[in-house]
This record gives structure tokens, sequence and C-alpha cells, in this order.
């Protein structure tokens, strides 16, 4: 009985001090300010991207502005890879594998370069420049990277600690925030950021998707990314469909996976053995032409995310038979051409017409077998099942067709998985986590070295420090 209320005393006085405590109270304070900042620059994010690309739609809608983007898409290709390389460091690429990066390098210098402050506004601007150019690009896997930054830079002058668990939450409200999709944010921190859940980490990710989500609702209001769709597939009649559907998304998602992949390792080892800068502008060069010129050929439609083309085939109409694998080629460019872009939203863009072209071949209901597509082919490409058919089902108000999305799901993850047994985000994290243990090791060697320089300062004449060469004898003057 004493030992009862020895403990309840305590309780009662760690509950006080909780409550009491400035310090708490400080830390609690900044990570609301910083999950309500990361979605109102999510908000903000959106609107300047979808501006960006509705630009672009009206400059090559006028009279003679199909030719543009041969000009347009390859020089702002350039000019991002050039900028991300000189100026915003860690801000190429989708964002989703740097944040997995920063989790894993648990030198906080390490990790700086990835998500800094320099680097939320460069990976904002340079992928809205991309969309402006046509790049097959989205906004989500950026915001990702963006909320982890934020998130991390609230810890820092909060005074948090467990910084790894905040870029995890940061992560999750970037998905919440982008979407509106809060489920999808946290089945994404656990699934594909995390791979491992820790149990310590449930409040502060649910925080900040409920925080971030809140501050992103009150700007926008409450919303549906596609739309609600009215398609339901008929089980067990359209058993065959989930099938075909699983196993050509998982098909289609496990090449893209491998072409990226294998297409980033020869990238990095081309461009180690010359003049880096040169080489990245002619990587993005080259990235910039491919997109051209497929935008070009299939009248406009592979370029931007692929939002309305997949919002159309949800809706019932029906995508070009090869949509979806130029599509895919689009967005294979874009990605390993060194500018700042998401893939998340041009995936599912692809996983739409690969739904669409199986509807049309097999003569089954386009929007049901779009978004059995869409699902199969995100799930291979990523390699989270669980994600995929949840956010599928957030952004398309599907929710009388979650078993038959979760089904194609696990079939496009077990077909990918099959085929391409390395996670497209975790490989591509290993190059961060390289690069930034490379340069830990370069300020090492330099700390080295302006260490042994004071030394031989400070000897003077005592003789020479270990990196001086002895005092060279003047020679003798004449006369």
């Amino acid at each position: 009985m004493a030992s009862f209320r020895i403990s309840r005393v305590a309780m009662l006085r760690r509950s006080r001090a909780m409550v009491s405590s400035r310090r708490l109270w400080k830390s609690r304070l900044v990570f609301w300010v910083g999950a309500i900042t990361l979605g109102v620059i999510s908000v903000g994010f959106a609107i300047a991207a979808d501006y960006a690309q509705s630009l672009f739609r009206t400059i090559t809608a006028a009279d003679g502005g199909q030719f543009i983007p041969l000009v347009l898409t390859p020089a702002g290709f350039v000019l991002c890879a050039y900028l991300a390389l000189r100026f915003f460091p860690g801000a190429q690429g989708s964002g989703i594998p740097q944040a997995i990066a920063a989790q894993t390098l648990t030198e906080p210098d390490d990790r700086r370069w990835l998500l800094s402050l320099r680097m939320i506004f460069g990976k904002i601007a340079l992928t809205v420049v991309g969309l402006f150019c046509g790049a097959s690009i989205g906004r989500e896997g950026p915001t990702v990277q963006v909320g982890s930054a934020i998130m991390l830079q609230a810890a820092s002058v909060g005074g948090m600690a467990h910084s790894r668990g905040l870029i995890l939450a940061g992560s999750a409200a970037g998905i919440a925030a982008a979407f509106n999709t809060p489920l999808a944010g946290i089945v994404f921190a656990i699934e594909e950021m995390s791979r491992s859940y820790r149990a310590r980490t449930n409040g502060v990710v649910l925080s900040a998707v409920i925080i971030a989500g809140i501050a992103s609702l009150s700007l926008l209001g409450n919303y549906t990314y596609f739309g609600i769709s009215e398609s339901v597939s008929d089980l067990p009649r359209d058993l065959w469909l989930v099938l075909v559907c699983g196993l050509a998304g998982g098909v289609m998602g496990a090449l893209f996976s491998r072409m990226v992949i294998i297409l980033t390792r020869r990238i990095r080892r081309w461009k180690a053995n010359g003049d880096m800068m040169r080489r990245s502008l002619l990587q993005a060069l080259v990235a910039g032409v491919i997109t051209a010129v497929i935008g070009f050929s299939y009248g406009g439609l592979t370029f931007g995310t692929g939002y309305e083309e997949a919002r159309a085939s949800i809706e019932g109409e029906a995508l070009p038979l090869t949509y979806f694998f130029a599509k895919l080629i689009a967005t294979v460019a874009a990605t390993v051409s060194g500018i700042p872009g998401g893939l998340f939203a041009p995936s599912l863009a692809v996983g739409a017409g690969v739904g669409s072209t199986l509807a049309l071949i097999l003569g089954a209901s386009v929007g049901n077998a779009t978004i059995l597509g869409m699902a199969a082919y995100f799930a291979g490409v990523v390699q989270s099942p669980m994600t995929a058919f949840v956010i599928i089902v957030e952004m398309t108000g599907s929710h009388a067709n979650i078993v038959p999305i979760m089904a194609a799901s696990m079939i496009g993850y077990g077909t990918a998985r099959f085929i391409s047994p390395e996670p497209l985000y975790e490989t591509l994290s290993r190059f961060f986590i390289a690069d930034g243990l490379r340069m830990r090791r370069a300020r090492a060697q330099a700390a080295k070295e302006a260490e042994d320089s004071n030394v031989g300062a400070r000897e003077g004449g005592t003789g020479p420090g270990p990196n001086q060469s002895p005092p060279q004898t003047p020679p003798a003057t004449k006369g």
C-alpha cells in the first residue's frame, strides 16, 4: 500500500512537471509552429505548382505553341540542374531518398546539407520551374523533404531530442498535406520511411499530421484529390481484372524502378570520371530533349504531373493505348536528370494509363481498371503496398472498392518484388548516404591539414611543420 502511494505521488509530480515546465512548453510550441508552417508552405507550394503547370499549358496551346517545348524544356532542365548543383546541393530528385538518408546519418553535419533552410527554398522554387518547363515531375516527394527539413529546424530551435522521429513526422505530414490524405501520410511514415515502426514516435507523427492537415484544410477546405469515383469492382466477376491489372502494374512498376536504379548508377560512375558540372548539364540536356520530343509526339499529354490525364481516365475517358509507356519514359528522364521533382503524381498517371489500356483491350470499365492500375503500378514502384492502396482509396474516395484495390496493390507489389528486389527509394537513399560520408571524410581531412599547419606555424623557428618544406638558403650575392 505504501509503495502504491509513493508511485502515485511520483506520477503526480511528473505530471505537474510536464504541465509547468517552461522547457517542455517551449518545445511543444516550436513543434506546433513547425507543423503549422509545414501545412501553410504545402498549400503555397501546391498553388504555385498548379499555376506553373497551367501557364505552361496556356503557352503551348497558343498558335505554334506546340513547338515551344522543343526549346523551353531542355533549356529549363539545364537551368534547374545547374542551380541545384551550384547553389542547392541535396535538392536534386524526389526528396524522399534524401529524407530516408537523413534518418540514417547520425551526425548533424552529415544531414544538414540534405535538410537545410536553403534547400527548402531551392527545392520548392526549382520544382515549380521544372513544372513550368514541362518536366514529368510532381510536388509530393519534394514536400516530404521540405516537411522533414522544417521539423528538423523546429527541433533545433526548440531543443528537442529524437531528430530521427521528427524527420519521420515531417515526412508523414508532408504526404498528408500534399494529397489531403492523413491516413496515407501515417502509413507512408510506417512503411516507407521507417521500415520498422517505433512506438515512441506515435504521438509525434500523429500530432504533426493532424496539425499540418488542419492548417492545409483551413486554407483549401476539405477535398478529394481526384474527386469521388463511382467505379466499383463486382467480385468475384471482376476478379480477373484485378489479377490482370495487378500483374501488369507490377511489371511496369518494376521496369521503372530497374531503369532508374541502373541509369543512376551508371550516370554517377560516368560523372565521377570527368568534369562534374559539365557532365551534369549534359545529362540534364539529354533528359530535357527526350521529355520534349515525347511530349511533342503525344500532343503535350506527357508533360507535367499527369494529374489531368489521370483524373479524366478515372472518370471514364480512355487514354491513348501507348500513353502509359510514353509517360513512364518521360518520368524516368526527369528522375535521372538531376533536377528537383518527385515521381508520386507522374507514377499515378502511368498507372492510370496502364489501367486504361487494359480496359480498352479487355472491354472492361475504364474507370475501374484505371484505379486498379494506379494502385498496382504505384505499389510496384515504391514497393509499399499498404501506402499504395490507402493513398488511392483516400484520393479517389473509393471506399466501397477497398478490397479490390488492396488485392491489386498486393499483386503489384509481389510481382515487382520478384522482378526488382531493390526498393527504389531505399536504394536511391544509399547514394546520398555515401555522399554524406564522403563529405564527412573531406571535412576531417581538411581539419587535420589545418591543425598540422597551425602546429607548424606555432613551432616557427624550431623547424618546419609536418606539411612545410624546410627553409631554403638564399643565394649568395655577388660583390
